[in-house]
């Protein structure tokens, strides 16, 4: 693993807690306003949560679709540019041509270019125990590869929501560099209030990294958002999180204080993946063993 150079060392960063509904325009001025006014405080980087654009019923079906670069991309960009700071996108709604869209993060540079776009991995296909179910992938077909992506600010990693149960998602984008790593979100209050915190502060203790978790809150069409928007340092200590309200949370990047945590805890580079492989086989071996003496 190469530590990757940046010419920031620490910053701040604005995390857009949103209530976002059925109204793209709404939603995007509000979104807008608040990337003025985080430019005027100073945030380097602009945070938002999933589907941040529009959230209403059969979104994925119709006009909530975009492509990408597209509508919202377009005025995101341009506020990116004006202001000269880095705008995570959260999550949108993407047209992919086929029937199922897919539910993509995208990173844009301050000069108005998208520098990187990530398509969410892992389906909320769940059923709870109050009989609530979502079956995300009727609608969202999963994306298929890990994204990280250096900057001046670090090197980025980029997530959505329920990929923050698969913790092997995070040691590969920690592997390759990461040291900031996006989780725009969409948590419902039964799984938030008891899991959210636990699953953010493991992935940012585990691979000594910044998580910086944006949620969406308020009422939506299926589900009540559980918001508490995070920002979780290396040692997995909460050092900023949102109100119960839609609004701008603030938070501080130190990347040395980072390489000072990766030091101490060397965890990266005390792994045994000359181990891990073998017991991964033996696993796999293991199972299809059981596969075949079912069918005899």
């Amino acid at each position: 693993m190469q530590k990757q150079p940046c010419a920031t060392r620490s910053y701040t960063i604005a995390l857009m807690q949103m209530d976002t509904q059925n109204n793209k325009k709404e939603n995007l001025d509000t979104a807008c306003a608040w990337i003025d006014e985080a430019a005027a405080r100073g945030a380097r980087l602009v945070c938002f949560p999933e589907v941040m654009n529009l959230i209403g019923k059969n979104v994925g079906e119709g006009g909530g679709r975009e492509r990408i670069p597209g509508y919202t991309t377009e005025i995101l960009c341009a506020k990116a540019k004006e202001h000269g700071i880095y705008i995570h996108a959260g999550s949108l709604t993407e047209e992919t041509g086929e029937k199922r869209s897919a539910n993509t993060s995208v990173l844009i540079g301050p000069d108005g270019a998208i520098l990187a776009s990530y398509r969410k991995l892992h389906m909320f296909d769940i059923t709870l125990a109050d009989g609530a179910s979502f079956c995300e992938s009727e609608r969202v077909s999963p994306g298929n590869e890990a994204v990280t992506v250096q900057t001046e600010l670090g090197t980025f990693g980029m997530s959505i929501c329920y990929d923050v149960r698969f913790p092997e998602l995070y040691r590969l984008m920690a592997l390759r560099g990461a040291q900031v790593i996006f989780v725009p979100a969409s948590f419902t209050m039964p799984t938030g209030k008891d899991h959210w915190e636990p699953l953010l502060r493991a992935r940012a203790i585990e691979n000594g990294c910044y998580i910086v978790a944006t949620g969406q809150i308020g009422t939506k069409p299926a589900y009540t958002a559980y918001g508490n928007s995070l920002v979780v340092d290396p040692w997995g200590t909460v050092t900023a999180r949102a109100s119960d309200m839609p609004g701008i949370t603030y938070a501080g990047i130190d990347l040395d204080f980072l390489d000072r945590i990766r030091k101490q805890i060397p965890s990266l580079e005390n792994r045994r993946s000359d181990l891990y492989e073998v017991l991964w086989k033996g696993q796999a071996d293991s199972k299809a063993e059981c596969g075949d003496a079912l069918k005899t």
